[in-house]
């Protein structure tokens, strides 16, 4: 087993609540400190009291969402944004690329992995997300909205249903390879 390169005496502040992409980020970070021994602590934002517009949030992530982190290994710099947060714990934290594919040597499904990456990031997660703002939460329910966005959702989880039908995972040789990519899809 590897130790983490830099060998991190501080931790890493990670700011989430129970939603699908404070999800991806935990489920990461759960795997680096099994792997590795990578100290997190996690805190967890009230939406009720508009804690992620608080203006010492809005330095941390200037849109005001979570998730983010802050990574007192390194200066204390910010990370917001799931999947570039996903990205900067496997640049900074596996070096025995257990979690991601090496970019230098496995070129090609690190590529593919970054694909799978920003398919879920720029597809299913709006999608999904505008789904259920106007299923669940719109003032008014707008049948056209509710279909069209559930229509896109279901195409979507298709693409991924295609994939996974002859493999266990997005990305990797064979049956593929856990990783960042299968994080990233997370409900």
């Amino acid at each position: 087993m590897s130790t983490i390169a830099t060998a991190p005496t501080g931790t890493i502040q990670f700011f989430t609540a129970p939603t699908p992409n404070g999800h991806k980020v935990s489920v990461l970070l759960e795997e680096l400190k099994a792997t590795y021994g990578l100290q997190y602590t996690a805190k967890s934002l009230d939406f009720s009291k508009s804690e992620q517009k608080e203006p010492w949030f809005l330095k941390i992530n200037p849109n005001g969402r979570i998730p983010a982190i802050t990574d007192e290994n390194r200066d204390n710099f910010n990370v917001f944004e799931s999947a570039a947060i996903l990205l900067y714990l496997v640049q900074h934290y596996d070096p025995d690329f257990k979690f991601m594919f090496d970019p230098v040597n496995d070129a090609n499904n690190y590529s593919e992995a970054l694909q799978w990456i920003f398919f879920t990031h720029g597809g299913i997660g709006p999608m999904q997300g505008q789904a259920a703002h106007f299923f669940r939460f719109a003032p008014e329910k707008i049948p056209y909205a509710i279909d069209r966005y559930i229509t896109e959702v279901k195409r979507l989880y298709s693409v991924l249903e295609s994939r996974l039908q002859s493999r266990d995972y997005l990305v990797g040789d064979g049956r593929g390879r856990y990783s960042i990519a299968d994080m990233n899809c997370f409900p």
